[in-house]
């Protein structure tokens, strides 16, 4: 596993992959930016220790938003890192590689690649962080959403080497804000014409519209937006809860009335109600 000196307060930053990037083409985009993270070609998983007075073992990998275009790394990442390890959850930040025809040969896969190598490094490491192999969530926000949802609803297609077959599969999901669907009348826009082009076909919209793809086995999930989101419709986040209670997977939602789009940042006490669910659920003392 290789150290990188680049990220402040993260106690290790991962290389996702140890050998061969899969998917991937030469290209002479340059990654940058370090707040807000453009063209990120080399993905890394930022591994942030939890308080050991409150660790129980439980470990939640975390992907920014940024409409698929930019990685919002240090606003959604890294700041909620730090808070979800003060209350004894190994954090792991994912700067994931954005869907470009540049840099992949096909970009539909490539985020999901990414998150589910996080999820088979933190679970094939998970003696080594001192986790519990059934205690691993994932955590999304707008976009990042998307691709969180996506890892909690794909996981049984593996588009990465898996030779152990550890599970991809997400013990619970947290999305915020989420991006859900790729439907015309759901979706955020940017988001879908970065993921699947702008004129993509009806398998792939279908595919990539997670509301639909819920099944029994899903992991539970808590939901959180706002109702004056103008930016990613709130009926996103209501169409999966509707469609994972509807499957009778356990499922929390929290819809505050205003605070738009990127509500965290400004509603300082919204990871309160989270907390809670975790506690709730054993995933925090």
């Amino acid at each position: 596993m290789l150290f990188l000196s680049t990220i402040v307060s993260a106690q290790e930053v991962f290389n996702l992959y140890p050998d061969e990037i899969p998917n991937s083409k030469a290209s002479a985009l340059k990654e940058t930016g370090e707040d807000v993270i453009r063209n990120v070609s080399h993905p890394t998983l930022a591994y942030f220790k939890p308080n050991p007075e409150k660790a129980n073992g439980t470990a939640i990998i975390i992907i920014p938003g940024g409409g698929y275009g930019v990685v919002v790394y240090e606003g959604e990442g890294v700041t909620n890192a730090k808070i979800l390890a003060e209350n004894g959850i190994a954090a792991f930040v994912l700067k994931y590689r954005l869907p470009d025809d540049q840099i992949m040969v096909d970009k539909k896969i490539g985020p999901l690649q990414d998150a589910q190598q996080a999820i088979k490094f933190v679970r094939e490491n998970a003696a080594k962080f001192s986790l519990s192999k059934g205690k691993i969530g994932i955590m999304g926000f707008s976009a990042g959403g998307h691709l969180a949802s996506t890892a909690a609803t794909h996981f049984d297609t593996s588009y990465i080497s898996n030779p152990k077959n550890t599970s991809l599969r997400p013990d619970f999901q947290i999305l915020v804000y989420p991006v859900i669907s790729m439907t015309d009348s759901l979706t955020h826009l940017g988001s879908r014409d970065a993921l699947l082009g702008e004129n993509p076909g009806s398998e792939d919209v279908k595919l990539y519209s997670n509301e639909l793809k819920v099944t029994g086995n899903t992991p539970p999930a808590y939901l959180t937006h706002t109702a004056d989101d103008k930016l990613v419709d709130v009926n996103n986040t209501i169409a999966y809860f509707q469609s994972l209670r509807l499957n009778n997977v356990d499922v929390e939602m929290h819809i505050y009335p205003r605070g738009g789009h990127g509500f965290i940042f400004q509603r300082k006490g919204w990871i309160n109600p989270l907390l809670d669910w975790l506690k709730m659920n054993s995933y925090m003392k």
